[in-house]
């Protein structure tokens, strides 16, 4: 089995969907896939896959802009590594915005190849002034209706195509985080490098900044709770911006501006790009992490999941469509896994935050939960619900493999 995945960002390049369609790469490598992957140029090589190591996918950073000629390209390319299935990780800011690659399913299946369709959101791309917000739904829309199979991540975008699209599957992303967690002396040693003391109350967020991650909210916590005379500080925790959308740099300013109003810039902390063990070391030192998305938390949500998979204590906005329940997992009185919010209520956030600084029990209950919840989500699983849906199309696999298309 030979999968082209197709996907407009990939490490180094700054993205959860890059990092996705990595971890997810390797995953199926494991269980003895060949992977290659099509992507943008400003994506170099990692080291390993340049000497064709076997953990690694097979990397073409060959695309400079994405457009109508990248049809051709990617037809190209799978032909010349003997693909079984192209399959396009989708994130409309990714693609640039670009309507061209929403067109290519039905543009490869005339060249004979197999195609799978990973949304991992249904935000709709721009198109040109006054396009109405019907066409560019159902630009959005149509590689569901052309593609041989389609994958949505959480269970609010499976509710908006289910009953329309043919061969919908829901498989979860995973952490691109791995798990760690650490004794109370490891613990204390990350704090103090990091400069917090025993007594301060450590606020963390992860990832790049957008409009639909609450950046406001997150700053107008921090005042609300510094106004109360808590000792409180904000670790943020990776990158400021991501490489694929503009917009984010704008963005960036507006809270930057809002921290220096506030004068809360001596308690903000950024990070700046870090490892992967020491992302999941410093979600570990945080007491609480705050994730105040403003279109409510979903499990499409990279930054989140690694949240989950290293235990934190996480304060977020109520899910727009409910999450699975999770057996065997005592609940807390308003959450399993954290403690949810309306979006936008800064006021809220900050009270959900002082319940779990001032309530040990109910913050040992939610990291426990946090990481029940997370194994639901491994990345071998993941990797076993694609081959299951490649097999099946193709005739290779037993078609009761996915006869459950809920999350894992």
């Amino acid at each position: 089995m030979h999968v082209l995945f197709v996907t407009g960002e990939y490490p180094p390049m700054q993205g959860g969907v890059g990092a996705y369609t990595a971890a997810l790469g390797q995953a199926l490598r494991a269980q003895g896939a060949d992977v290659s992957v099509l992507t943008n140029r400003r994506a170099t090589v990692f080291p390993e896959s340049s000497i064709h190591s076997p953990a690694y996918p097979q990397v073409y950073p060959q695309i400079e802009q994405w457009g109508w000629t990248s049809l051709g390209t990617i037809a190209r390319l799978a032909k010349q590594v003997a693909a079984d299935w192209v399959h396009i990780q989708y994130q409309t800011a990714a693609f640039g915005m670009h309507p061209a690659i929403n067109f290519g399913p039905s543009f490869w299946r005339r060249q004979g190849l197999r195609v799978a369709w990973t949304y991992h959101d249904l935000l709709v791309p721009y198109l040109f002034p006054k396009a109405g917000g019907w066409l560019r739904r159902w630009v959005t829309e149509r590689p569901g209706f052309t593609a041989n199979a389609t994958i949505v991540t959480n269970e609010q975008d499976q509710s908006q195509l289910a009953g329309r699209v043919k061969n919908l599957s829901t498989i979860p992303i995973g952490s691109n985080i791995q798990g760690k967690q650490l004794n109370s002396e490891e613990r204390k040693a990350v704090r103090s490098r990091l400069g917090y003391a025993a007594d301060d109350l450590v606020l963390a967020y992860f990832g790049f900044l957008n409009r639909s991650k609450g950046g406001i909210t997150l700053i107008e916590t921090l005042h609300r709770l510094a106004a109360q005379g808590r000792n409180v500080h904000l670790l943020m925790i990776g990158e400021r911006v991501g490489a694929s959308d503009p917009t984010n740099y704008v963005y960036l300013q507006d809270v930057e501006a809002r921290i220096a109003s506030l004068g809360l810039s001596e308690r903000v902390r950024w990070s700046g790009r870090l490892s992967d063990e020491a992302v999941a070391e410093s979600l570990n030192a945080c007491d609480v992490l705050v994730m105040p998305y403003t279109d409510g938390a979903s499990l499409r949500r990279g930054t989140l999941m690694a949240g989950l998979v290293n235990g934190c204590a996480v304060v977020t906005t109520a899910p727009q469509t409910p999450l699975q329940p999770v057996a065997d997992t005592p609940g807390t009185d308003d959450g399993r896994e954290w403690l949810a919010v309306p979006p936008n209520d800064a006021e809220a956030t900050a009270q959900a935050v002082l319940r779990i600084a001032d309530d040990p029990v109910l913050a040992a209950t939610l990291r426990a939960n946090a990481r029940q919840r997370s194994r639901l989500y491994g990345w071998e699983g993941i990797a076993a619900r694609h081959l299951a849906l490649y097999g099946f199309a193709t005739g290779l696999a037993d078609p009761s493999r996915l006869s459950d298309n809920r999350l894992l």
